[in-house]
């Protein structure tokens, strides 16, 4: 047990004026580090160790400089939004959220029913049908762009597929159509692809015959997840619903004689036949494989030889006798559909009759029903490769590519090659039928309103007026392609409103509906993905160039003021720094020491000390030459005057010039980037 010289003792600890007993250094906080000041009765005899000198923790000064989340949530500032980098991050995130969820919204809201149907007709006498026409969504794949590398193409599939997919769920999630109709050109390259049967499976091309059947069953898959399934999730409640994906295009089996069997009876075995019959809204929609019959009349490939070429009648055989009992098939088509919409069985039910075997007879089942005629059902034909027009023949305002020539009067010329569909042919390719084939099919299906086809990927509406129809001309539309990769800025869909009320015999239920038209187009246009991307494009030059100028700012510029307070309320003044050499003594003062048992350290004085015994011990107000300051290996800072102690990082030697724009320049590009790309991945993620 030891005593200071007023008598008062202590024990592995202090014992301050009071004579109560202080903390010792076992029963401070870990986070003081163990260590406690000794008070002397004298001057300092040397300097202490630098490993046990005490220190004060400035807990402001730590939360200031803390980067986790609480800190900043807990220093946060309306002001702060100023902040650039912070700034940048949240324009990012709402360009980013309009490229990818309110454009594709708000194009689909715009093409809403009733912004543009007018039936003037009280709602409650009928409800008119809304059907969707689809054209040439022509999915991506190695045809389509065969020189493209592999990074570039991959985003290609995966942009193209994403765009469809978003904007067929507007579409069902928006307009909620009850029917839709695809005009073939499904795939991009599935004509090429083997079928895995021997001969006439194989492609004709030596490019694509690795290509297999797995492969167009993976292309397969892929439509079912863009389409299908977004079908399936949509207009719940609509018990009409129907969805017919069976017209097939040039590119899914090729065209006229370039046509391979087995590649056709794989496309009808998971599609559909490409020729066959729909009523829907009181009309008779006529899917027609024209691809297939455009083989009629081709030049045989063995001899050269113009005319009917009999020895591929098995590729156009199918669709010319479809053609010849489609009017007999439309007319038991509309019979039963107007039978079960008036509550009747399709059918009607057979007499059971028993026919002895020792009697034998011709017997056929007759027909249940004798067919409706002449009723007021209009006919429309679906085809993927357009109607015969003269050359020349302009396809309106509304074709994106090359819009209409005016003459000197101002009104739009009778002939315009530009703004026409060119007639033109190649390999496994033409742009209209044939004149002979398209006088044929409109004759033998009878009653033609209107035609609807694809492969342009551009809009063209013209009026035929060489064909026969029941009102003087046959309007055809070509509808837009849906993908932005078929060389339209906006691709595009078709909207049809059907509104045809007919009785139990299919007549029109007034005299004046006869006359007035069934249908209202409407041209959709979707959104230009490529537009999207360069205004991507300008807001990463803008954010790089803002950065850029605030990196220079930052490197360049005058640095922020410190302060000498380390967060403490006294005041600090500069210090000397410490010396090795020991300073003079005072004549007049003593030394002291602990005893090595207790562990404690020597405390040097900050200056001369004056003792007595009423008052204790305490220090003299100090002078700037009795100020100095202490730093440990340790980072601690002990300021001898006022007996501060805090916590001080060490000092990180910051690179200057170039270096210092390049270390904050990337710093926070990688900041920005990281924010508005993790954004990006959970939009693409939930569209």
């Amino acid at each position: 047990m030891t005593s200071d010289q007023n008598g008062h003792p202590f024990r592995n600890g202090l014992v301050n004026q009071a004579g109560k007993k202080r903390r010792t250094s076992d029963e401070l906080p870990s986070f003081l580090g163990g260590y406690i000041p000794v008070l002397q009765n004298g001057p300092s005899q040397g300097r202490p160790p630098s490993s046990r000198l005490p220190r004060r923790v400035d807990w402001n000064q730590i939360w200031r400089r803390s980067r986790g989340i609480i800190g900043i949530l807990r220093s946060w500032r309306p002001r702060d939004l100023l902040y650039i980098p912070l700034a940048l991050i949240i324009v990012w995130w709402v360009v980013l959220w309009w490229g990818e969820e309110v454009v594709f919204r708000r194009s689909v809201e715009a093409c809403a029913w009733v912004n543009w149907e007018s039936w003037n007709v009280e709602p409650a006498a009928s409800t008119p049908h809304h059907v969707a026409l689809i054209a040439d969504p022509q999915l991506v794949d190695p045809h389509t762009y065969p020189g493209r590398p592999w990074p570039l193409s991959a985003l290609t599939i995966r942009y193209t597929d994403l765009y469809m997919r978003k904007c067929f769920q507007q579409i069902q999630s928006t307009l909620v159509p009850a029917s839709v109709f695809f005009l073939g050109d499904l795939f991009d390259g599935g004509r090429e692809w083997s079928t895995g049967e021997g001969e006439g499976g194989e492609s004709v091309d030596k490019r694509w015959r690795r290509y297999d059947n797995g492969f167009w069953l993976k292309e397969y898959r892929r439509f079912a997840r863009i389409f299908f399934n977004t079908w399936l999730r949509g207009g719940q409640g609509q018990s009409d619903r129907k969805m017919v994906v069976g017209l097939p295009g040039n590119h899914d089996l090729g065209l006229g004689n370039g046509i391979r069997i087995p590649v056709r009876k794989r496309f009808q075995a998971y599609f559909g036949n490409g020729n066959r019959i729909d009523v829907v809204g009181n009309h008779t929609f006529v899917s027609l494989d024209t691809v297939s019959l455009s083989a009629k009349g081709q030049p045989d490939p063995a001899t050269g030889s113009q005319g009917v070429d009999e020895s591929n009648n098995d590729i156009w055989g199918p669709v010319e006798q479809f053609l010849h009992t489609s009017k007999g098939e439309k007319a038991r088509t509309i019979a039963r559909d107007l039978r079960v919409r008036h509550g009747k069985n399709e059918n009607e039910i057979m007499n059971n009759e028993i026919i002895e075997l020792e009697e034998p007879r011709s017997w056929t089942i007759p027909l249940n029903f004798d067919p409706v005629k002449n009723t007021d059902i209009p006919s429309i034909i679906l085809t993927h490769v357009p109607l015969y027009r003269a050359p020349g023949t302009p396809c309106g305002p509304l074709r994106e590519r090359y819009p209409p020539s005016k003459t000197d009067s101002g009104e739009a010329p009778e002939k315009d090659d530009a703004n026409a569909i060119a007639i033109q042919q190649g390999v496994q390719y033409q742009n209209v039928l044939t004149q002979e084939i398209s006088k044929e099919l409109v004759e033998l299906i009878g009653d033609v309103s209107h035609v609807f086809s694809g492969d342009d990927h551009d809009y063209c509406d013209v009026i035929h007026r060489g064909y026969t129809s029941k009102n003087g001309g046959i309007r055809e539309v070509t509808v837009k392609s849906m993908s932005w990769a078929m060389g339209v800025r906006k691709p595009g869909f078709l909207l049809l409103s059907l509104w045809n009320p007919v009785d139990e015999e299919g007549k029109a239920t007034n005299q004046d509906a006869s006359k007035a038209p069934t249908i209202q187009t409407h041209l959709c246009l979707l959104p230009d993905q490529l537009s999207i991307f360069i205004r991507y494009g300008l807001l990463l030059a803008f954010t790089l160039v803002v950065l850029f100028v605030r990196a220079v700012r930052i490197a360049y510029g005058p640095r922020p003021a410190t302060s000498n307070t380390n967060g403490t309320i006294l005041p600090i003044s500069r210090t000397k720094p410490f010396h090795a050499k020991q300073q003079d003594k005072p004549s007049h003062a003593s030394s002291s020491s602990t005893s090595s048992q207790n562990g404690l350290a020597v405390r040097p004085s900050a200056g001369p000390r004056n003792v007595t015994p009423g008052s204790g011990y305490g220090y003299q107000p100090p002078t700037v030459e009795d100020e100095t300051k202490d730093e440990s290996p340790r980072g601690v800072v002990v300021n001898r005057a006022w007996n501060d102690i805090a916590l001080d990082e060490p000092s990180k030697r910051k690179r200057k010039g170039l270096l210092a724009v390049y270390d904050e320049l990337t710093s926070s590009v990688l900041n920005v980037g990281l924010c508005a790309m993790a954004w990006y991945i959970w939009l693409l993620w939930h569209s």
